[in-house]
Parts: structure tokens; sequence; C-alpha cells
């Protein structure tokens, strides 16, 4: 059968990081059961990969504050056969308008617009979600304050917008796991003994005019970013597994000590990762000259990676080498 993977395209989406995460983790880390938490789901490159990896998985719990989201994941579970139907009708009207722009064009925006009134009903709603990810400019996701999704249409003539093999196995994959629409922090009621935690929340920006963080229609501001680190050191003293991933304002500005203060109790390590959300490729060079080298335009992006566990009480900091694509 083929291998679940993620079914949208994702800004910071993690797949190009799966061997960095697999090398980090602790040695006997298939060998016990455990239940595998991510708070900010996103695409789920992480939880996919996680989960047909680790057969030990005994629970898997995913949660995200973008409800337009978990009810896509939700609606893929319990009703794929109609997302299916739904996506592929809407593929072959799409695809009708390669030579017609402004054809394509129109029937984008009726569908952005569709999807604005939330007036849907699971399934519509679901199908609209996925059809913008993947006509979309990048498969960014951007709301407004009014939670308007307002990404402009993307360049592709005809993209894949109903991969049915793969929502079929996603669906049932799917089927083992609690999917949660909240605070990240409401996950802590759902943990066992043995728990491993996955944070990727909305970045910090690197400037002021790079925040794609605008994912859901309340901010994840630096206080945000400080009470997720106070989880942290939640999870830490209940000797809970973690894993947390951020970008790294210092690639930017040396001066900017920002999580080198706010997570000074643990080691981080800093490695390097494409930069590709830009519509001037002009904007995608080097960062930083001491963030490596460039990759066919695309910049370089160093981000901050933390993972903490304790083992019979006594605290263990490991420094982990990780990147995420954003």
């Amino acid at each position: 059968m083929k291998t679940a993977k993620p079914f949208l395209k994702w800004a910071g989406g993690k797949s190009q990081l799966i061997n960095e995460i697999e090398n980090s983790l602790p040695q006997d880390f298939n060998k016990k059961e455990f239940t595998f938490i991510e708070p900010f789901v996103g695409s789920g490159a992480v939880m996919f990969w996680m989960l047909n990896k680790y057969p030990n998985i005994k629970k898997a719990v995913i949660n995200d504050i973008n409800t337009d989201l978990t009810n896509t994941y939700i609606t893929i579970r319990n009703n794929v056969r109609e997302v299916i139907e739904q996506l592929d009708e809407w593929q072959s009207q799409y695809h009708q308008f390669i030579n017609d722009s402004d054809s394509r064009k129109e029937y984008y925006y009726e569908k952005r617009a569709l999807f604005n009134t939330r007036e849907s009903d699971n399934v519509v709603q679901a199908s609209l979600f996925i059809f913008l990810n993947r006509t979309c400019f990048n498969g960014l996701y951007r709301v407004n304050k009014s939670n308007g999704f307002n990404v402009p249409i993307g360049s592709y003539k005809t993209p894949l917008i109903c991969d049915e093999e793969n929502l079929i196995v996603v669906s049932k994959l799917l089927e083992k796991v609690e999917i949660l629409n909240g605070d990240f922090e409401d996950t802590l009621f759902h943990v066992d003994k043995n728990s491993f935690f996955y944070f990727d929340p909305p970045y910090k920006p690197l400037s002021n005019t790079s925040s794609f963080n605008s994912y859901a229609k309340d901010e994840f501001n630096d206080n945000e970013q400080i009470r997720l680190r106070d989880f942290c050191e939640k999870l830490n003293s209940n000797e809970h597994y973690w894993m947390l991933s951020n970008s790294d304002v210092k690639g930017k500005n040396p001066n900017d000590n920002f999580f080198d203060d706010l997570y000074s109790n643990f080691n981080i390590n800093r490695v390097q990762a494409r930069r590709s959300i830009n519509a001037n490729p002009d904007k995608r060079g080097v960062l930083n000259d001491n963030l490596g080298k460039s990759l066919k335009g695309r910049a370089i992006r160093t981000h901050s990676f933390s993972f903490e566990k304790k083992e019979k009480g006594v605290q263990t900091n490991a420094t982990i080498p990780f990147a995420i694509a954003a």
C-alpha cells in the first residue's frame, strides 16, 4: 500500500527534514509505546512520517488553531470519497482553462469567495481548502483580520488538485488520530506516561516584511512565544520528551537574542534551510553570509531546534541539528 504523505503544500513544511529528526531521536525510541502529540500540525509532514515509521505509537493527537485546517483533516478521515469526488470535478473544470488565464482567474476567485463565506457543508469546505491550497500562490495559507483567505492565484497550469490515491491512504491513517482544534496548551490533557511532543509554531518574522504567520486571525506574537516556552518548561517538569523549531532571528540580526534568552535553559543548535516564499526571485538571496551557500536563487535560512528529555529524574539536554523550510 502507498505510504500516506501530506496532502497539502505548506509554508515551512518539514518533509525535507525527516532525516534530521530521525537522527536526533533517542536510540531506544522504537522500543517503547508512546503517545505522539503535535500541537501545531500544519501539513502534518512529521505526523505522517512518525505514524508510518513507528508502529509503537499507541496514540496520536494533532491540534491546530486553524479551524479550516482541522475541519479538512476530520473530513478526509470521515468522508474521503465525497472529498475525492468534489475535487475531481473541480480539477477537470480548472484544467479546461489551461490556455485561458482570465477564465482560470475568475474560477479561482469564485472558489476563494465561496470558501470565505464558510457557509458550505464540511465536505465542500474541506474540498475548497484543498483546491485553494493546490492553486494559490506557493501553497500559502494567509488570512486577514476578518479571517478571510486572501492569497492570490498561483501560476500553475495544470496542478494536481485531486490526488485520489494519497487521500485514501491518508484517510486510513487518520483513523487512529485524535484531531483537536484549540489552543496548544490544551494538548496537555491528552498526555500519557510516555509522550513525545513536536512543536512547529508560527515563526517569529525575520523582518517587518517577511511575516507569513498570519495563519489565523489572532497573531502569534512574542507573548505567545513566551507562553509556549513556559509550556515546554511544564512538559520538562513532567518528564515528557519534546522538540521545538522556530526561525532564527540571529541569522538576520546577530544582536537579536530573543530565542537564545528565551530558551537559555536548553541547548540550541542552528542549521540551514531553504526559503522559497517570495514572489520576487531577487529577494530569495542569501539572508546572511553566515547562513551558507545559495541554492538556485533560494535563500539559505538558519533555524533553531531544541530537544529536551529527562531520564531517571536527571535533566539531560540534547543538541539537535534541525532546519525548517520557510
